[in-house]
């Protein structure tokens, strides 16, 4: 298994916020052993720097997949960041255009079947050809701007299974939507509410989001409200 990509810390950040991420991380306990501090991080100052633009209107919630782990991991984190809990954790699936084991390609494109990497607000729930699904609009200009008409959506799947690993080593693959396991999906779709934060992170990420500055302002003056 090719070792992750390593992932700098973001620059700017003050450290009064480093430390409150920190201190998030160690709070979470086991079930965020495997989120990477790096991770934690990248979401963490885009959810502050998005919050106050008005493009999230859901304060205190935020989800997580980091698509450079292996999709044999729960690799997808749900966050009550005012608690300090995870309210979900599970198995996640990529675009099959992306890669195997390890989503090593990420694409913005029609008929890409990839993953795109960034930000996204999530938005209306409707019942389609994978059954009950929510939509997510990408707030990433030319990384993942083309996810609504995409149609890439949080949906369940039989291929995001632990019984799909055990028969076949791995998770299966979608056309790019960030597939769920079919004994939780409901759940998880339930708990990301219309305008609650979404980063599919990955390798290379960049993001205009991801401004340590204006994160740390909105900590200093609203914690994770």
């Amino acid at each position: 298994m090719l070792a992750l990509t390593p992932i700098a810390p973001l620059p700017n950040v003050p450290d009064t916020l480093r430390q409150a991420i920190r201190q998030l991380h160690a709070a979470l306990g086991p079930a965020a052993a495997a989120l990477r501090p790096a991770v934690l991080e990248q979401a963490c100052v885009g959810y502050l720097t998005l919050h106050p633009t008005g493009r999230i209107e859901r304060g205190g919630l935020l989800a997580v997949a980091d698509m450079d782990l292996p999709n044999t991991t729960e690799r997808l984190w749900v966050l009550d960041l005012r608690h300090a809990k995870v309210l979900h954790r599970s198995l996640v699936a990529h675009g099959e255009g992306s890669g195997a084991v390890r989503a090593t390609r990420f694409s913005n494109e029609e008929k890409s079947a990839c993953t795109s990497l960034g930000f996204y607000r999530t938005a209306d729930t409707y019942d389609g050809i994978h059954g009950y699904s929510r939509r997510i609009e990408g707030l990433d200009k030319g990384q993942n701007a083309n996810a609504y008409d995409r149609y890439v959506v949080l949906h369940a799947a039989d291929y995001a299974s632990p019984n799909y690993i055990r028969q076949h080593g791995h998770l299966g693959y979608s056309r790019g939507c960030p597939a769920l396991p079919p004994e939780q999906f409901k759940a998880i779709i339930a708990s990301v509410r219309v305008g609650s934060l979404l980063l599919i992170s990955g390798p290379r990420l960049t993001s205009r989001w991801l401004d340590g500055r204006a994160a740390g302002r909105r900590f200093l003056a609203r914690g994770w409200e």
